[in-house]
């Protein structure tokens, strides 16, 4: 083979990813490196087989933590090579980076540096065109339909007697999501190195999502409680502030064909400094978006924008929120329950019966949202949130269908998009009960794992 490959992070698990391609005589390329969640790990530097220095090329396929998070510690640690995204990971690269090295103990000075480093060694690119590296090598981005900027990788590899093609999924995303183009099929390769988050299991229906969250926001908000939705910043937030707005605007023209309106009144609070410059980002990429909310924007009902969205951005404004009465929603990260404003929402709500919880995204094992939905259903079952025990009296939603990671059926039938099938797959990024399920309906269906 005219390469080498070697998984560094989420080979195994969800998050940490992170991979080597070595090709033999030609350039060495860094595909993500991401920080792990909870219970996954990641390889130390010093049990790489090449030094970061070393590294000519770092590729990102987007800029989700679990995919970027490492990237100031590998400049840290020698790197000088090229980053490599698509434009919008690219203006959301340093904003991400930024809000995740103010949780390390780096000084200000040392967040500056490694930002200006950042800024002056990454490139934007357009996706579905073929670009050339060194020795011949190339690449295409192709729509992920993750988050905005999300790609899959396409590599071509000089080979005897034909080119050796790599494609690295990334993140894959669902079809009809808001903002976000839908997938790309992707091109004929050798060697697929795909993700399987959801392999083990398929979403509810996506088409009727946004009924579905009306339907479950009036049932909550209907006895004065609070509903708190732990989102991550950049993907899920702004999905959220969307179909909330869709929602608004539904009873908008319910109200003036003389039907009532239940939600025009109730405040949506995003609790989430790194949220809200996303959701501006996102606002000012309105190029990338897709056709639906194009059009929507040009008609001037701007889909990420409306009378009742709150922004909490001081430590202040966020003290506040904590008492405020409801019936009211509160989006706050860490989408997960890691860490972020969500935390002080939960300890000072979750144990109010009043109050509802929407998880709307994968919670990763050794997470405390994980833990909320494995003990909170529970008779008298309880969570510990800084140390402190604390009851879980909200009622509890998960609302798959908000999930940014595409099911089962969605993968099998992304790869069936292919020209042809590719030479080989490997599974990563998914627990083991996901890779193996998913390669057992792959390989049913005459893939080769």
């Amino acid at each position: 083979m005219p390469y080498s490959l070697t998984h560094l992070g989420a080979h195994t698990s969800v998050t940490g990813s992170c991979h080597l391609l070595t090709i033999t005589h030609g350039p060495t390329m860094l595909i993500d490196c991401g920080l792990a969640m909870g219970e996954d790990s990641l390889v130390p530097f010093s049990e790489w087989p090449v030094e970061p220095a070393d590294i000519d090329y770092l590729f990102l396929t987007h800029a989700h933590i679990d995919h970027i998070g490492r990237v100031p510690d590998l400049i840290d640690a020698g790197f000088s090579g090229e980053i490599l995204c698509t434009h919008p990971t690219k203006a959301l690269l340093i904003p991400m980076l930024h809000d995740a090295m103010g949780f390390s103990n780096r000084s200000k000075e040392e967040v500056k540096r490694l930002e200006a480093a950042i800024d002056e060694l990454s490139w934007g690119f357009e996706y579905q065109q073929s670009f050339r590296l060194n020795k011949g090598v190339r690449f295409k981005f192709g729509h992920a339909g993750h988050i905005l900027g999300s790609c899959f990788i396409h590599f071509t590899i000089p080979g005897d007697p034909a080119p050796y093609r790599i494609l690295f999924s990334g993140d894959l995303g669902c079809k009809g999501s808001p903002i976000l183009c839908d997938p790309d099929p992707p091109d004929a390769c050798d060697l697929l190195i795909m993700e399987s988050t959801y392999g083990d299991r398929n979403h509810e229906a996506r088409g009727d999502r946004t009924q579905r969250l009306e339907k479950v926001l009036k049932r909550a908000l209907a006895d004065g409680g609070k509903v708190f939705i732990p989102a991550f910043s950049l993907g899920r937030t702004q999905e959220l502030i969307y179909e909330i707005d869709r929602i608004l605007s539904s009873q908008k023209q319910g109200e003036a064909a003389g039907q009532g309106s239940d939600l025009k009144n109730i405040p949506v609070f995003v609790d989430s400094p790194l949220g809200l410059n996303v959701t501006h980002i996102y606002g000012s990429l309105s190029e990338f978006w897709d056709k639906e909310s194009k059009r929507l924007l040009k008609e001037g009902d701007h889909p990420i924008d409306f009378a009742t969205l709150f922004a909490v951005k001081s430590y202040r404004d966020h003290q506040k929120s904590l008492t405020v009465s409801g019936p009211a929603v509160i989006i706050a990260g860490s989408g997960m329950c890691t860490g972020g404003r969500i935390i002080d929402h939960l300890e000072a709500g979750l144990e109010d019966a009043k109050n509802d919880l929407f998880f709307v995204g994968y919670q990763a094992k050794g997470t405390l949202g994980r833990d909320i939905i494995t003990y909170g259903s529970r008779k008298n079952g309880y969570v510990r949130i800084n140390g402190e025990k604390v009851q879980v009296n909200a009622r509890l939603h998960e609302l798959g269908g908000y999930s940014a990671h595409a099911d089962q059926s969605e993968l099998v039938r992304w790869v069936e998009e292919m020209p042809e099938k590719p030479g080989k797959i490997t599974l990563v990024h998914g627990e083991k009960e996901a890779r193996t399920a998913l390669q057992k309906v792959l390989e049913d269906r005459g893939y080769r794992l």
